[in-house]
């Protein structure tokens, strides 16, 4: 019986750390209502290190692979990617990035780590953002660690459906579902500057924007 027990514990610690890695083992312990020690046990056991050393092991692997985008654009720091499958990235809001008036996260902060994190996933030499439908679900203040993961949902043709969903203490706080288009890498600087003709922006509102060899055209 407690055998039974313990592969079922370990069943649900590999599969909260698949969705967020940077709990640590006393919010582990809380959540599976076992003591601190028993998660260290349970760790070793399942061959997971301790949150520092899979926090460096991770970044280390994200930062080799990343293409599309410079690591300084990022906004926040890469964790974990796997090209035209998933990443994840994590963000701590600090007092100078919430409103005066309420304390509430500036939005965009969270928009823009969604958005940077899709970029980051898809596997080509640059990539630019056709369509992004967000939901704020739940405020966000100062001091929250913010856990992004993106994750493509499929391909159409020349673009990406990537779903991005960002979670602080494993509630959802904000989501969001992008269209990414990659650009051939000796086309970016052009592909930019027709799809700032597009719109102004370099964002088509409804629909995406692909570089088609004669410049920008919606598809």
């Amino acid at each position: 019986m407690n055998s039974a027990k313990k592969v079922i514990r370990h069943e649900r610690l590999f599969k909260m750390l698949q969705r967020n890695p940077f709990l640590t083992d006393e919010q582990l312990a809380k959540n599976l209502a076992v003591s601190i020690q028993t998660i260290r046990l349970d760790r070793l056991s399942l061959n997971i290190p301790e949150l520092r050393e899979r926090t460096r092991q991770m970044a280390e692997n994200a930062q080799v692979k990343l293409k599309a985008i410079d690591k300084k654009d990022i906004v926040g720091d890469l964790i974990d990617l796997e090209l035209n499958h998933s990443g994840i990235s994590m963000l701590k809001i600090t007092p100078d990035m919430v409103l005066e008036k309420t304390g509430v996260a500036r939005g965009y902060y969270m928009f823009a780590m969604a958005n940077t994190l899709a970029l980051a996933v898809v596997d080509a030499e640059a990539a630019l953002t056709g369509v992004g439908n967000v939901k704020y679900k739940v405020p966000v203040y100062a001091g929250a660690t913010l856990v992004a993961k993106a994750e493509v949902i499929r391909r159409e043709l020349n673009k990406y459906i990537i779903w991005v969903k960002i979670r602080n203490n494993n509630e959802e706080v904000f989501r969001a579902k992008f269209i990414i288009v990659p650009c051939p890498d000796e086309r970016t600087t052009q592909a930019y500057e027709n799809r700032a003709r597009c719109n102004g922006n370099g964002l088509w509102p409804e629909r995406t924007c692909a570089w088609s060899g004669t410049g920008c055209k919606r598809i």
